[in-house]
């Protein structure tokens, strides 16, 4: 299974290339069977590698599905989803994973931006209008292309983990799941640099083409 499951796939390679604004891409390909990514491997190469050196490989563990088919109007956190529902389909080979993730509330879903075509350093964030380093933002831009969103957890069926505040696109890559544990991740006092927009201003605001 596991040479068949190397055969299907079609690498997306992240290097640190000379141009910034480039990177590779390859089309996710998706299980009839399962409804989940299984052709689809991301390739990072850190800084000091040279291309022909080992590299790391990282492979989606499912798909996330959402009702957002297209990147202009989406909410842009899960703030501005609350109420939308999605599911994170994993490959049958991860759904004892699942056990025991119906006592946490809400969760981490890590994932990849799959249809962002380039890298941005500096862009200016849907909820400024200044350019910024894409570090101090949210933006799909940043050079390894990975995605965090905190969604609240209404089941788990079989290798399916539904859920609420899904802002992200469907079809969508899911490299990883994290439970958000209180006493681990709440920070007090803490300050949010140029982002001083109040909550219902976030969960009004939807994207637009910035980032196509």
């Amino acid at each position: 299974m596991e040479a068949e499951r190397r055969t299907l796939i079609k690498a997306t390679r992240f290097v640190w290339p000379s141009s910034r604004r480039h990177t590779a891409h390859a089309p996710v390909a998706v299980s009839s069977e399962t409804g989940c990514a299984r052709a689809y491997v991301v390739h990072f190469l850190p800084p000091d590698k040279q291309r022909n050196e080992e590299i790391m490989e990282i492979s989606p563990i499912g798909t996330l599905h959402t009702p957002h088919t297209e990147l202009a109007s989406m909410p842009i956190q899960p703030k501005g989803a609350k109420e939308v529902e999605g599911r994170a389909l994993l490959l049958p080979e991860y759904a004892e994973g699942l056990k025991d993730l119906e006592g946490f509330s809400h969760v981490y879903l890590i994932y990849h931006f799959h249809k962002a075509t380039r890298t941005e350093l500096t862009v200016v964030p849907f909820m400024d209008t200044r350019p910024r380093g894409v570090f101090s933002t949210r933006s799909p831009l940043r050079p390894a292309h990975i995605g965090i969103s905190i969604v609240r957890v209404t089941r788990v069926e079989g290798n399916t983990l539904h859920f609420t505040g899904a802002d992200m696109l469907d079809g969508t890559p899911l490299i990883d799941i994290k439970p958000y544990i209180q006493n681990f991740d709440q920070v007090e006092k803490s300050t949010s640099g140029w982002m001083t927009a109040d909550e219902k201003t976030v969960s009004d605001k939807r994207s637009d083409d910035r980032f196509v």
